[in-house]
């Protein structure tokens, strides 16, 4: 009952904040995931819920090791025949499951059967010493923390059976690490649909104003306020100096009144899209911007998923230079990284007043997209090796 409680509350809180028709929508996606098809594999991923985070930590990992040759399903912790699948699998990977009694029931069968299970995450919510960090959470209602009060995950990684994880950044894995466990790091990547719908959209790009530039902001979540409002003096410089200069922003998000109040009329807000409409959102724009926190462990452990979503697309990136970020991106080659004002302000006039360089550090940018980013081009060896020996080792 306190479970069911806790979704009613999620549910509502969606519904209010996304509205009644995109709100219903993702709490129907939700409930329907209860009673996707499962089939017989070699691995099952388990993940905690159908937003973003399950997209590419659940269904892009899985389309990844389908790539490889492993046979992979994908369901919710919810699933009421969850327990029923143990027989079934080989690998059991968890992806924020909240300890609940059907997945404690699938834990302790798992380790009956002497299968593998793997904890992934990709974020620090599996800890509860780092919630004070996360500005989300302090907006939650009292229902809704109630998910985080152990951790997403935090009785399964303290786990001693559990002797490996997953991860999407260097951050989180030496993080990890610490709790004792061998880490593979996986990283984010866009899935053969998405990279489909790129190049559709590339074909059909028509040509921008001349007279004008828009810097792209893509927020996906409500949690992202604190990490725009670093860069509100560098954008109130920039927008000074360069009238051309427009602002689309996509997503939830609450704006410093003296921004609005001066640069009202060439801020352009949007609510979150769909997963296609969302790539030629990002296609728009002349110039794409990921600002975090600095010195805030849950911004440290963010992927460079924004850098990579609009490289698809050969558009470059400014973000805040986080250590994942300096590892993603080459400064001045195919993207810039910025450690305070003063560079943010350098990084964006570069790219506001050169087209060429523009164009020239989208190009590095998609190249590295198709390279690194990719399901199609991925390559984690030791990794599928440890899977491969995992399922010999039950068959």
């Amino acid at each position: 009952m306190k479970l069911f409680l806790i979704k009613i509350g999620k549910a509502f809180c969606t519904i209010r904040r996304d509205g009644f028709f995109r709100g219903g929508k993702r709490v129907a996606t939700s409930f329907f995931a209860l009673f996707g098809k499962v089939g017989k594999g070699d691995i099952l991923i388990v993940t905690g819920g159908v937003g973003d985070s399950a997209r590419y930590r659940a269904h892009h990992v899985a389309e990844e090791l389908r790539i490889q040759g492993f046979k992979v399903s994908v369901t919710v912790q919810d699933n009421p025949f969850l327990v029923s699948y143990v027989s079934k699998f080989s690998v059991f990977i968890f992806h924020r499951t909240l300890f609940t009694k059907s997945i404690a029931k699938l834990t302790k069968q798992i380790k009956k059967q002497q299968k593998e299970l793997i904890f992934e995450t990709d974020d620090l919510v599996y800890d509860p010493k780092f919630l004070k960090f996360m500005d989300y959470y302090q907006k939650m209602n009292s229902l809704e923390k109630k998910l985080y009060e152990n951790g997403v995950g935090g009785e399964i990684i303290r786990d001693d059976y559990v002797k490996v994880c997953t991860t999407t950044t260097t951050f989180l894995a030496n993080k990890l690490e610490k709790e004792g466990k061998k880490v593979f790091i996986v990283k984010n990547k866009l899935s053969k649909e998405d990279v489909e719908w790129s190049k559709e959209i590339l074909k059909k790009q028509s040509n921008r104003k001349v007279d004008e530039i828009v810097i792209g902001y893509f927020s996906g979540t409500i949690s992202h306020n604190k990490d725009f409002a670093t860069i509100t003096k560098a954008l109130t410089e920039v927008f000074k100096k360069h009238p051309q200069v427009k602002l689309l922003l996509v997503g939830p998000l609450d704006l410093d009144h003296s921004l609005v109040k001066s640069f009202g009329d060439r801020i352009i807000s949007t609510p979150y899209v769909p997963r296609k409409k969302h790539f030629e959102n990002i296609a728009k724009v002349d110039i794409n911007i990921s600002p975090l926190e600095k010195d805030n462990p849950f911004c440290e452990g963010k992927s460079e998923l924004k850098f990579f979503e609009a490289g698809i697309l050969k558009i470059p990136t400014v973000a805040t230079a986080t250590q994942t970020f300096c590892e993603a991106i080459e400064d001045g080659i195919d993207g810039f990284v910025a450690h305070d004002t003063k560079e943010w302000i350098e990084k964006l006039e570069k790219l506001i007043l050169d087209k060429k360089e523009r164009q020239m550090i989208g190009q590095k940018a998609f190249e590295k997209t198709l390279k690194n980013y990719c399901t199609e081009n991925a390559k984690n060896d030791e990794y599928y090796q440890y899977l491969k020996n995992k399922i010999n080792e039950v068959e």
